[in-house]
């Protein structure tokens, strides 16, 4: 598959993301959907899938607490998700 055939599954991914934000899809559903475009995650350089992966990790542990009793923040962590999405896309571009 050439890489801009990857773009409509980037950006499913990120309406997935505004889903998480907005409470309609929780952080389990959304990592277990991001984890399955292994496609996607193969046509980005290397480097990308460690990130998505340690991202994902963080958001599932955060997902087991509350937002006052948990060590980092899960919007920092929603915040982070985007960053990585956009930069896959400029990948998927370049």
């Amino acid at each position: 598959m050439s890489l801009p055939t990857h773009l409509p599954t980037l950006q499913h991914l990120a309406q997935d993301l505004v889903a998480l934000r907005e409470g309609k899809l929780g952080a389990h559903a959304f990592s277990q959907q991001a984890r399955a475009h292994t496609e996607l995650i193969a046509a980005l350089p290397p480097k990308f899938a460690p990130v998505l992966h340690g991202l994902l990790d963080r958001l599932e542990s955060s997902a087991l607490f509350d937002a006052e009793s948990c060590s980092f923040s899960q919007r920092d962590l929603l915040d982070s998700l985007q960053l990585w999405l956009d930069k896959a896309e400029q990948a998927l571009r370049a």
